[in-house]
């Protein structure tokens, strides 16, 4: 027992002390549209999710920053070897004396972590949880805890968060900054906002081939014990290169010579739990109708495209159309509930359909550029038909570099430049 004692004080003590040094360095505060002694006051969970990598367990840090917090980080192997929950929960006594907050990072590693959380939350503690698994935590705090968590969701750096990195405002560059902006914006576009990329460009391409890789193996074919894990990296690397284009399962299963359309949904499900890709339907009031078109691939962040090593020159107008969708993401709209893409019935796409309650907001068009007339036209066709079908006059069209009022066909519909849009 004194051994089993020893050996736990031994890891949360090593814990501690990598908290400490994560503490000790400079830091970017993330945005938020939460009030961060608000969140600490509530009791309620607070569960910070999103991808690997984006700076959750930082924005949990730099919030309990001054506090007495406990602290596990549940990425550590010899932690869950050595699991015992009373044991634990006496060291944690023992090492953070009269601690207020207990953070718990990356919980999802630990088997049936919803019941003792829950354990722990009727005891009365202040819990702040960071996890990397969509479904898992949703569901299991559905289950379990329902009604007592708040949910925050990070994603990785915002165009504003990049450029205020380079100490840049994106609504007021100086003078000096204009060129230097107009660079970054692109930049963002090809690259992403992964934090650890955007202070060091250079290693952008390897550092998102190595995070791809451990997501695919780490919370996908590991947690699902997926014996086939060929046919995994096939099907995520084929979604890569066909980011923003509609996919079926059908046509997947067909395509990748997968065993079965069953097997291919699963598996296309899997991907989507570690916010790696996002499926966007086709809107339509009949729910059947939309459950059985082609749903539209997207993925999390565009400096994964680049990881690739693909030709960006034949890709933009896609990369400004996944920007566009994080964005969407960002700002709270939901796949499926308040978002969605849209084809009238001459077969013309919407890029973006937003919805408050029963009503359509706004219809969204991406295009990199509209100088071409055939290209406007094709665009703006698109919007005025959709318009009149989903009885919407809130047009908008996003592109690199142009901007206005265009009236066309009886409608007036806005042109927005992406880095005003951001």
């Amino acid at each position: 027992m004194q051994s089993n004692i020893a050996t736990m004080k031994n890891i949360i003590f090593n814990q501690k002390a990598e908290r400490d040094e994560l503490m000790a360095r400079p830091y970017q505060q993330r945005q938020t549209k939460h009030d961060v002694d608000e969140l600490l006051a509530n009791p309620l969970i607070k569960l910070i999710t999103g991808p690997r990598r984006v700076g959750k367990s930082v924005f949990a840090l730099l919030m309990l920053q001054g506090k007495n917090f406990a602290y596990l980080n549940f990425d550590d192997s010899q932690l869950l070897d050595n699991w015992n929950e009373d044991l634990v929960m006496a060291v944690l006594d023992d090492v953070y004396p009269g601690y207020d907050y207990l953070l718990l990072d990356e919980i999802q590693n630990l088997p049936d972590w919803d019941l003792w959380v829950g354990k722990l939350y009727r005891r009365g503690k202040n819990l702040i949880i960071t996890g990397s698994n969509a479904k898992m935590l949703s569901s299991e705090m559905a289950t379990v805890l329902t009604g007592r968590y708040l949910q925050i969701e990070m994603l990785p750096f915002s165009l504003d968060e990049a450029m205020r990195w380079n100490d840049i405002d994106i609504c007021n560059p100086r003078e000096e900054q204009a060129t230097k902006a107009v660079a970054l914006v692109d930049d963002y576009m090809r690259n992403g906002g992964y934090p650890e990329t955007i202070k060091a460009r250079n290693i952008t391409k390897s550092y998102l081939s190595t995070l791809f890789d451990s997501i695919l193996l780490k919370d996908v074919a590991k947690r699902h014990k997926v014996r086939n894990t060929s046919d995994l990296y096939n099907l995520a690397s084929y979604l890569l290169a066909n980011f923003c284009n509609p996919i079926s399962a059908n046509d997947l299963a067909s395509e990748l010579g997968l065993s079965s359309v069953a097997t291919t949904k699963k598996f296309c499900d899997y991907l989507a739990e570690p916010y790696l890709f996002f499926y966007l339907p086709r809107f339509n009031n009949k729910l059947k109708l939309m459950n059985k078109a082609p749903r539209k691939v997207y993925v999390v962040d565009n400096g994964f495209v680049q990881s690739t090593a693909f030709n960006l020159s034949e890709n933009l107008g896609r990369l400004l159309e996944n920007q566009v969708f994080v964005e969407l993401l960002r700002r709270g709209y939901e796949p499926g509930n308040t978002l969605f893409y849209y084809r009238t019935r001459n077969d013309k796409e919407i890029d973006f359909v937003t919805r408050r309650g029963t009503k359509v907001e706004q219809l969204i068009q991406v295009c990199y550029d509209v100088t071409s007339a055939k290209t406007r036209k094709r665009e703006l066709d698109a919007l005025v038909e959709a318009s009149e079908e989903l009885h919407c006059d809130n047009l908008l069209v996003i592109t690199n570099n142009q901007e206005g009022q265009i009236e066309w066909k009886g409608l007036n519909i806005t042109s927005l430049q992406i880095f005003k849009f951001l």
